[in-house]
């Protein structure tokens, strides 16, 4: 048996960032269409490593084999607004079992806050420390639910942590319904939308938990 459980936020013309227009009815033009425009960080998104120019390397151009691999849900609700994450904050248990090519998924239920000034301003976010550990660790993705990994107001440590991360971590970002998972660990599938020279695109990201 698997629970699959969606961990993508719905694309509304409340996410900033995005609109949706319409562009075409039945009644008109014999077919229902529309006109989409992203900002390619908006919502539930996958960062490159050109965002923030650690290399060239663009969203199309990561393995598709980056986009899949067993996750670890780790419960960090307990983080309170502006809380740094450290990796102290793995529980020791988790820490013995994970080996190279593994993910994190940080629950924090910061999704709760999204439409809200503090889900930008006030976000939970990954430090220095941690951010060295997962690339140490060879951590393959890590899925957060804020809006980005870092404070978004204080240049320097956004740039830091994205810049530490993304030398080998995939980084998705605007997570949401992690609630909904029974277990800690999961297989996770998160695919961008394929944008040539893309410094980042709008993901669709599944959780698939296994049971006996």
């Amino acid at each position: 048996m698997k629970n699959i459980v969606d961990l993508t936020l719905t694309y509304t013309n409340q996410i900033d960032g995005f609109s949706k227009k319409t562009s075409k009815t039945i009644q008109k033009d014999g077919w229902n269409a529309s006109t989409l425009t992203f900002y390619s960080h908006c919502g539930t998104h996958m960062d490159a490593p050109i965002h923030f120019n650690v290399s060239n390397q663009t969203i199309d151009q990561i393995p598709v084999s980056d986009f899949v691999g067993r996750a670890w849900v780790i419960d960090l609700r307990h983080i309170g607004s502006r809380g740094l994450i450290n990796p102290t904050h793995i529980p020791a248990d988790i820490q013995k079992k994970i080996i190279e090519g593994d993910s994190l998924i940080l629950w924090t239920n910061w999704s709760r806050q999204i439409n809200t000034s503090a889900y930008r301003n006030e976000l939970p976010r990954i430090s220095e420390r941690f951010a060295i550990w997962c690339l140490e660790k060879k951590i393959k993705m890590i899925g957060v639910e804020p809006p980005s990994v870092a404070d978004v107001n204080n240049l320097e440590e956004v740039t830091k942590i994205h810049q530490i991360l993304l030398k080998g971590v995939v980084i998705i970002e605007g997570l949401t319904n992690i609630n909904k998972l029974q277990s800690n660990c999961v297989d996770l599938i998160a695919l961008p939308i394929k944008i040539i020279g893309g410094d980042g695109a709008p993901a669709r990201v599944i959780a698939i938990e296994k049971y006996e």
